[in-house]
């Protein structure tokens, strides 16, 4: 029996779910995509004039979520890439470029997630 049939069962008919975020000082995620399919981009809600042509696009999330407009300034200031999305409440960048210029953006917001503001840094993954 799990935590909703012994809620059920004890005569209330509704289920509370609390959820608790605890933010640590992390990047849980940097993957890059290289060569996407256009659909990807359409998905994504990217500008078709800037994005489409691009070779790849790199996803990073993070915590807290504001250090997503400090990833985006790295990305900017070390590559040659174009933002495509940031979000400083879910903690989500989405950047696009070259691959070489999407790995040297994504490399650049580790490395200084994890030197300069002691973050705990996932390893970045690539298809």
């Amino acid at each position: 029996m799990d935590i909703t049939d012994a809620i059920l069962k004890s005569g209330k008919d509704k289920l509370r779910i609390i959820q608790e975020l605890v933010p640590g000082k992390q990047i849980t995620l940097a993957h890059i995509i290289a060569s996407p399919d256009d659909i990807l981009y359409k998905k994504l809600g990217l500008n078709p004039e800037i994005d489409y042509n691009r070779d790849s696009i790199g996803i990073i999330t993070m915590s807290p979520a504001e250090t997503a407009v400090i990833a985006a300034d790295i990305a900017m200031k070390s590559s040659n890439i174009e933002l495509g999305f940031v979000d400083r409440f879910s903690g989500t960048l989405i950047i696009t470029g070259t691959v070489s210029n999407t790995e040297t953006a994504v490399h650049a917001i580790c490395d200084y997630a994890k030197d300069k503001l002691g973050f705990a840094v996932c390893d970045i993954t690539k298809t």
